[in-house]
């Protein structure tokens, strides 16, 4: 039986919905400030931790962000029914520290999707928004075929999990 209150597993769920024919929108609210939710999405060590959901069975072989405005980033995964890795790479287009990163998916080349993450504080939680922009509604809808769009849930519960390893809330 789980003990938690319906309110507390409420706030941890995460929506997916799509906005319109070009856009989808990721919500969660994660119980850390966000100075410490901004650190997991830019330092690789951490990212390496909770990005890919563990059930794709797909390991991270590279993770380099250089995150700052007009700085590049570029992750590998490696599956066992590939002998090629999955690359996916891009540049960031806005840094703005614990409040917001936009990035660029150029791995798609012209169908490449623009990701924007706002991190807002409240209470000592953080709501993460995540918003990604397609170039059509023939992109959206190949990222939806494709399945790169499911793993949000499992990904932010194993961010969770690491955002209670390195303090959560109690980290201020």
């Amino acid at each position: 039986m789980d003990e938690r209150n319906e309110s507390e597993i409420a706030k941890n769920l995460t929506s997916v919905e799509r906005k319109s024919d070009r856009e989808l929108v990721v919500t969660r609210s994660f119980d850390a400030p966000a100075r410490l939710v901004f650190e997991a999405w830019t330092t690789p060590e951490l990212l390496k931790r909770w990005w890919m959901p563990k059930s794709f069975g797909v390991s991270f072989i590279s993770c380099e962000a250089d995150v700052r405005t007009g700085g590049k980033y570029r992750f590998e995964f490696g599956h066992p029914s590939s002998e090629q890795p999955m690359a996916f790479f891009g540049r960031y287009i806005e840094v703005i520290p614990n409040a917001r990163l936009v990035w660029t998916n150029e791995e798609g080349g012209e169908g490449g999707s623009v990701t924007t993450v706002t991190f807002e504080q409240r209470d000592g939680e953080t709501l993460v928004t995540f918003h990604d922009l397609y170039p059509s509604k023939e992109a959206h809808d190949a990222a939806i075929a494709s399945g790169a769009t499911c793993g949000f849930g499992e990904s932010f519960e194993q961010l969770d999990a690491l955002l209670e390893e390195l303090g959560g809330n109690s980290v201020r």
